[in-house]
């Protein structure tokens, strides 16, 4: 293998755990505001929605996720959020 398709592959395998980790950071925050709507907890579910947003955001600013992607997962969560009694 080249030296620099030895560098590209260390690059990509970097990226790709930055990457992981990011997902999994909004993810986590998500399934704690769908935990709280579920509960019916208002004041629990903005704080998880104004996270789960941020890091939506900046994922979708890294291009780790496509924008409207994010776009998307906050607009149905606002939905959500809105529903609750």
């Amino acid at each position: 293998m080249k030296r620099s398709a030895q560098k590209r592959d260390r690059q990509s395998k970097e990226r790709r755990m930055r990457n992981r980790q990011t997902k999994s950071t909004f993810r986590t925050a998500i399934k704690k505001f769908d935990s709280a709507c579920a509960a019916g907890n208002k004041e629990e579910a903005l704080e998880a929605m104004t996270l789960s947003a941020k890091l939506l955001d900046t994922a979708a600013g890294k291009g780790v996720i496509h924008p409207n992607t994010a776009a998307r997962k906050k607009s149905r969560m606002s939905h959500r959020y809105n529903s609750l009694a």
